[in-house]
């Protein structure tokens, strides 16, 4: 074992320190209350590519079963050279991901520890994807248990959630995270190029990165404490109940910062003449969603211009910018969509595997809906769910002529999709489309309010499709049910509402 990580190991006693919200107990806190709880200690080798970490999670067994094992997803080692099955990165996209040749990326778990306790463990699934813990004797419903992972991450030169390009270096999905364990058995779907592939329940983090000091860090989180010696920078964050932890470090960062209610907005960029006006996107966006859906509950709101070959990626206080896009109307655009998602996945949380349409659906119509409280962009929604519609007819008769049988259901897994672009029509743009055609029938008013009562009333939980169909019944006092699973399982015919 290298010898800082043996004495990251070693000297790891990082004590749980949390941003207070002041007042009266809010949702928030009532949440991280029962949360478990990750302590990260991290050491970034910049110049060389890796990062020795200590991890030590106190988990809440909050489901009714009792336990024998904890499983994690180990996402980084969808970044392997050997990856069969859960490959990060689709070959149509290689070319993107990796401009200088393939680059390996990976995390080597190095030790488990139960209660101090050296422990054995399994690295499991078909990709080497999922850490398996083994317990001695059954962690009971209700339980709590103290572990300890010792692990190394090889960052890939991939523009990509976790990598590093020209600008950034980006981790994104990093570290070891439990699977949520629903109906008897730990959820433990693997990485796929299409969608976001990731699923996890609200938690507590504190976390320390000692990173060189030329950089500068954007991360989930509030600043607890900072400190320089030499060229290293020490910087602790913390954050309550939420479901993941990313950082983006960079030489090239400038930041810019606006503050909205109780929470400060910073956005992080690099060769941006329209910094100001994408910073204002942000402050609109915070704004908007405030009154439309709910109040934001974090203190933070980062915006992180970044080497992504995607369009962004939200992380919960933090979102991904992509730099390739750079029409200054789409660039907007993604940020309003990924903040939307601080309310669609980020507080109230879903199987972004199994019902990807919940959370992009929901962030779409938000998104359109910003247009309309928001004039001086230029469009409305019934332009974008005009385009919408014309566009999805379009990929509808294009599909028809490739396949044979061709599956327009909503709810099935990510890697039950055929490519990416019949991931992105089924879940975004059928979903936005959904959303918009319920509302014909029930009304603004009454979305609005559906909106606001299935936030409310699901803030940093796990919903399911039934849920959301709840949310509209109890509101409208309507039954929609079977017409909201007829757009589910492919059954809506579209050219009656074209």
């Amino acid at each position: 074992m290298n010898k800082k990580l043996v004495a990251l190991c070693s000297l790891f006693c990082v004590m749980f320190l949390f941003s207070g919200c002041g007042g009266n107990v809010t949702s928030l806190e009532a949440a991280s209350r029962e949360a478990s709880n990750y302590e990260i200690s991290a050491v970034l080798n910049y110049d060389e590519k890796t990062l020795q970490a200590v991890e030590k999670i106190k988990y809440n067994n909050t489901s009714n079963a009792d336990l024998t094992e904890l499983k994690l997803h180990l996402y980084p080692n969808a970044f392997r050279e050997d990856v069969t099955k859960f490959k990060a990165v689709s070959e149509t996209q290689k070319s993107r991901a990796y401009p200088n040749g393939f680059s390996e990326g990976s995390i080597n778990v190095l030790s488990t520890k139960i209660n101090a306790q050296n422990v054995n463990f399994i690295i499991d699934g078909d990709d080497k994807n999922i850490l398996a813990i083994p317990f001695e004797q059954s962690l009971k419903s209700g339980g709590w248990v103290e572990l300890e992972i010792c692990f190394e991450l090889e960052i890939p030169n991939c523009n990509h959630r976790f990598g590093y390009g020209d600008n950034t270096l980006n981790l994104g999905n990093w570290y070891p995270i439990a699977c949520v364990f629903e109906d008897g058995n730990f959820v433990t779907d693997g990485y796929s190029p299409n969608g976001d592939p990731f699923y996890s329940e609200v938690a507590n983090y504190v976390v320390n990165i000692s990173y060189p000091s030329n950089l500068v860090l954007a991360s989930t989180g509030e600043l607890i404490d900072e400190t320089t010696q030499g060229s290293t920078t020490s910087a602790t964050y913390s954050a309550k109940a939420v479901r993941d932890f990313a950082m983006v470090f960079s030489d090239d960062f400038e930041v810019v910062k606006s503050v909205v209610g109780s929470t400060t907005i910073e956005y992080f960029y690099y060769d941006d003449e329209n910094s100001a006006k994408n910073l204002q996107t942000a402050v609109d966006a915070l704004n908007t969603f405030n009154t439309m859906i709910g109040v934001y509950p974090y203190n933070y709101l980062r915006v992180v211009k970044a080497d992504f070959l995607q369009g962004g990626m939200e992380y919960p206080m933090l979102v991904y910018i992509s730099d390739d896009v750079d029409v200054l109307s789409e660039f907007q655009n993604v940020i309003i969509h990924e903040i939307a998602h601080q309310w669609w996945y980020g507080v109230v949380g879903n199987n972004e595997c199994e019902y990807a349409w919940i959370d992009e659906g929901l962030a779409e119509y938000s998104t359109a809906l910003f247009y309309d409280l928001n004039p001086s962009y230029g469009k409305s929604s019934e332009d974008v769910l005009g385009s919408a519609l014309s566009s999805y007819l379009l990929f509808c008769d294009v599909y028809r002529e490739i396949y044979d049988e061709f599956d327009t259901s909503m709810n099935r897994n990510i890697h039950k999709f055929n490519t990416e672009t019949e991931y992105v029509y089924l879940t975004y743009v059928k979903g936005v489309l959904m959303f918009d055609s319920i509302a014909d029938i029930i009304g603004e008013n009454k979305m609005q309010k559906v909106l606001k009562n299935f936030y409310n009333n699901n803030a940093f939980e796990i919903v399911k499709p039934a849920d959301l169909i709840e949310s509209f019944e109890s509101v409208t006092h309507k039954k929609l049910a079977n017409y909201i699973m007829s757009w589910l399982d492919g059954s809506v015919v579209f050219e009656e509402l074209s």
